[in-house]
């Protein structure tokens, strides 16, 4: 008799953020967030799922409407509903900014999915370290 090896179950990929340290100062931003594509129905309820709790629910996400598939104008992550805008900022091209009503706005510099490792963890490292110079 033989016995049917049963293939793994698909695993959800680790979540690529890094957020700085909670403080009272200002910042430019909040961290920084590495997808592993632009598709925004994809990544987006990944990343949703990974923020800190106190963070609130997020009820609008804006992303540069450039670099982002298209997507509808909102979504329902984890049953509630997301609000999604596109911007063509020019001043912050590769950033998310999500916002919780009553807690706050958070904006996140994108890492580009198809960076390599290498180059990923500087960039990550210096948008948590960011000490609100900018």
């Amino acid at each position: 008799m033989t016995t049917a090896l049963q293939p793994p179950l698909p695993s959800r990929p680790v979540l690529r953020l890094r957020l700085a340290p909670r403080g009272g100062l200002p910042r430019s931003t909040d961290g920084a967030w590495w997808p592993r594509s632009y598709d925004l129905l994809v990544e987006l309820p990944h990343l949703l799922a990974g923020l800190p709790r106190e963070w609130g629910h997020i009820t609008s996400v804006t992303v540069n409407g450039a670099v982002w598939s298209a997507a509808p104008g909102r979504m329902l992550v984890s049953n509630q509903v997301v609000r999604l805008h596109r911007a063509l900022a020019a001043n912050a091209p590769d950033t998310i900014v999500l916002l919780a009503p009553g807690r706050g706005r958070w904006d996140l510099v994108v890492v580009p999915p198809d960076t390599t490792e290498d180059a990923a963890e500087p960039l990550m490292t210096a948008a948590a370290d960011d000490a609100g110079e900018g």
